[in-house]
């Protein structure tokens, strides 16, 4: 990991414990039972309705429905993950993956970002073609498929908003409700059809679905990579966090601060700290770690102390001590 500076004679100090020693962390909570089987069945009634969608479109020859079924399809992908993710979460670190494997959540997301992307421009694409070319639909089939994807999502939107609270089933039932959208918009553009037979609705409501699959598709996408890049937490701002650990009664410099994702909802955070007296320092570790824990959310703490003084926030003249007590995270 890009966290991990070393400089000879710091007083490493990493451990599982917390207390006297420099390194903290907390695997974080994953989703009760009832939690992960709403999730189950909200993905089963997505997945399977989309499937249903994805056949009406091409037997209709609705743009729109295919549409609503691609939008369908990423939700169905979103619930798929947040189970994967809850698996995942409980699966232990290895000596291969000591950081366990929660990366492979952002990695699978990441791959159907870039999936969804590729179906937005097909839809445009064929969208502007058809509003030059009109094509034939099916008015009635659209319609009542179309009814079928509303009913479905409303049931789901109803299972996750049963499901015992938790970020997952939280963040899934919002995927659930913009589909309900999609769904409104197949059906409208249905009734169009059957009742006026201008066919050119079709077209121009997939492209409003399609907006709505690239709106989330792009925070999806730069969630993702800002993860795979390690960066930053968009939520966390980096020098109010050096600033607020420079500011503990003790610490007279923080530098070689990192902030980054281990996952998509765990943060990590090493930095090096210089105190005024290196006896303090349980007292301040401890006080770094709660006011880590408790102001900003991050809980896998890695702190290396030294002394005497070197001030700044940033800066990095840091007097060497003896003897040296490093160790590897």
């Amino acid at each position: 990991m890009s966290s991990r500076h070393s400089h000879a004679g710091h007083a490493a100090t990493d451990s599982h414990r917390v207390g006297a020693q420099g390194h903290s962390h907390s695997h974080g909570g994953h989703a009760p039972p009832a939690a992960r089987n709403a999730l189950a069945l909200a993905l089963v009634v997505t997945g399977g309705m989309a499937a249903v969608e994805a056949v009406g479109g091409v037997w209709s020859g609705s743009l729109a429905l295919l549409s609503d079924a691609g939008h369908m399809a990423t939700d169905a992908a979103a619930l798929g993950l947040a189970l994967f993710a809850d698996w995942i979460a409980r699966r232990p670190p290895s000596r291969r993956a000591s950081y366990g494997y929660a990366r492979a959540e952002v990695l699978a997301a990441f791959v159907n970002a870039l999936a969804l992307l590729g179906l937005v421009v097909y839809i445009a694409v064929e969208a502007v073609r058809r509003l030059l070319d009109p094509a034939p639909i099916a008015g009635g089939v659209l319609l009542a498929i179309a009814i079928a994807g509303l009913i479905a999502n409303i049931f789901a939107a109803w299972i996750l908003a049963r499901a015992p609270e938790s970020l997952n089933a939280r963040g899934a039932l919002l995927h659930v409700l913009s589909d309900i959208l999609g769904s409104i918009a197949a059906i409208v553009a249905g009734a169009v059809i059957v009742t006026t037979q201008w066919t050119p609705i079709d077209p121009i409501l997939s492209i409003v679905v399609s907006l709505l699959i690239l709106r989330s598709t792009w925070r999806l996408l730069a969630q993702t990579t800002g993860v795979l890049m390690e960066g930053v937490p968009t939520h966390l701002d980096y020098d109010a966090i050096g600033g607020a650990l420079s500011r503990i009664a003790g610490i007279a410099g923080v530098h070689d601060l990192h902030v980054w994702h281990m996952s998509a909802e765990r943060t990590a955070l090493s930095a090096h700290v210089t105190l005024t007296d290196g006896a303090q320092w349980p007292s301040i570790l401890a006080q770094a770690q709660r006011l880590l824990a408790d102001e900003y959310g991050i809980e896998h703490v890695t702190l290396q102390p030294a002394w005497p003084v070197a001030a700044g926030f940033g800066e990095r003249r840091v007097i060497p001590i003896a003897p040296s007590a490093e160790r590897r995270d």
